[in-house]
């Protein structure tokens, strides 16, 4: 009747392997925590406006000056900024904002060859999932504004359009910057996209695409009620 093994002796024993800690149910358990911590740290955030953008934008490009003055004119409005937290577009914003004193928040993620945070980041929190990481993205943005970028930032576009076409969230603000950029890609979505019926005629207008940084900020702040 006496067990060999128990629970208990189980638990308290030394010489355990880890490969659990790899197991799916451990990463549900991660993957909760991350939820709760970014929950946690940003549920008394306020209004705020997301600015997404590549990491590779050198300081001396004219791109990084404009995200940095959005970031200013943002913070200036006693508005959040919320950026991925790396360098590059997401730096020069991160820096407009904490200059101008106000909420600069970097949502980092754990990356191969990524330095961390940058050093105008004023509230920050990495994560480990990408999905939990846009959630924190789009749960408290009343605005977004696309800066030019790679995969990154395009998956972040269109995931976020996804949801405003499907009404999954509110139909919250979305500007492209730079026109030159973006053309591209409408003429794309416009042409052999629309053309096969792939999306409704009213889908690429579901954004403002601009050059002008001021008006870039405008249509951002626009749903946020004062």
């Amino acid at each position: 009747m006496i067990p060999s093994d128990n629970t208990t002796a189980n638990l308290l024993k030394s010489d355990q392997d880890t490969d659990w800690l790899h197991m799916d149910p451990w990463r549900v358990l991660r993957i909760q925590s991350e939820f709760v911590d970014g929950f946690g740290a940003l549920a008394e955030l306020g209004p705020a406006v997301s600015i997404f953008g590549s990491a590779r934008t050198q300081r001396t490009e004219s791109i990084y000056k404009a995200a940095r003055r959005m970031g200013s004119q943002i913070a200036k409005r006693n508005i959040a900024v919320i950026t991925g937290g790396g360098p590059g577009i997401m730096e020069a914003a991160n820096r407009g904002a904490a200059l101008a004193g106000g909420k600069s928040v970097g949502l980092g993620i754990e990356l191969p060859h990524e330095q961390g945070l940058n050093q105008w980041v004023n509230l920050g929190m990495s994560f480990r999932y990408f999905f939990v990481r846009k959630t924190m993205f789009i749960k408290y943005s009343s605005g977004v504004i696309v800066c030019p970028g790679g995969f990154g930032t395009l998956d972040e576009m269109f995931e976020l359009l996804t949801l405003v076409q499907t009404h999954k969230v509110a139909n919250i603000p979305v500007v492209l910057y730079g026109k030159e950029y973006w053309q591209g890609l409408f003429d794309w979505l416009n042409g052999p996209v629309a053309e096969h019926g792939m999306i409704s005629t009213i889908d690429p207008k579901l954004v403002t695409v601009t050059d002008d940084a001021d008006e870039a900020v405008d249509v951002a702040v626009s749903a946020i009620v004062r």
